[in-house]
């Protein structure tokens, strides 16, 4: 049986799915802020399938920073959501306050 040479390790295969979570992630910080919760659920899965692996399994980096671009991509698009409501409500209300005058 022959040994790889002294200081040689090769690295596991990446999960399949580990670029697709960064890129999903990057998506959804970047322009389509639908995408960041895909990211956020699609990373949590994966990054739970890298762990039970036992290290045969790659790409745990690329994974994690689609996650947390997911995390953040939400936290945003929630941010934006509740500004838009909080705008039209206030729309709304200023309109109802223009009818009544007359």
């Amino acid at each position: 049986m022959t040994y790889p040479p002294p200081g040689y390790h090769q690295r596991p295969p990446e999960h399949p799915q580990a670029t697709t979570v960064l890129i999903l992630g990057c998506l959804g910080l970047a322009f389509c802020g639908f995408c960041a919760p895909f990211a956020w659920i699609k990373g949590r899965n994966v990054l739970a399938e890298i762990d039970a692996s036992g290290g045969q399994i790659g790409g745990r980096s690329q994974a994690s920073a689609g996650y947390v671009m997911g995390i953040v991509g939400t936290a945003l698009l929630g941010i934006m959501l509740l500004t838009m409501v909080g705008a039209v409500a206030l729309m709304i209300i200023s309109a109802e306050a223009e009818s009544s005058r007359y």
